[in-house]
């Protein structure tokens, strides 16, 4: 929930403000609030795709390992 949620929560208070506020500075607050909110989903791909390569790397030790004991790289 808040992987999504915060967010789109900061986006729609971006949107509020560009929509509703009068003046340049809440324009200008609207657009940093969607930026932000882009970086926040991009934390948490970046995070997530961390996280998934957490396997692939256990994987390949284990490889190495099996390569140290016997010389043959493991096929499968």
């Amino acid at each position: 929930m808040v992987r999504v949620g915060l967010p789109a929560t900061i986006a729609a208070a971006g949107v509020a403000l560009l929509v509703l506020g009068s003046g340049d500075a809440a324009t200008g607050l609207g657009i940093v609030l969607i930026a932000v909110a882009g970086l926040v989903v991009l934390a948490d791909a970046l995070a997530r795709l961390s996280i998934s390569s957490e396997g692939d790397r256990e994987r390949e030790q284990e490889a190495r390992r099996r390569f140290t004991d016997t010389g043959r790289w493991p096929t499968g």
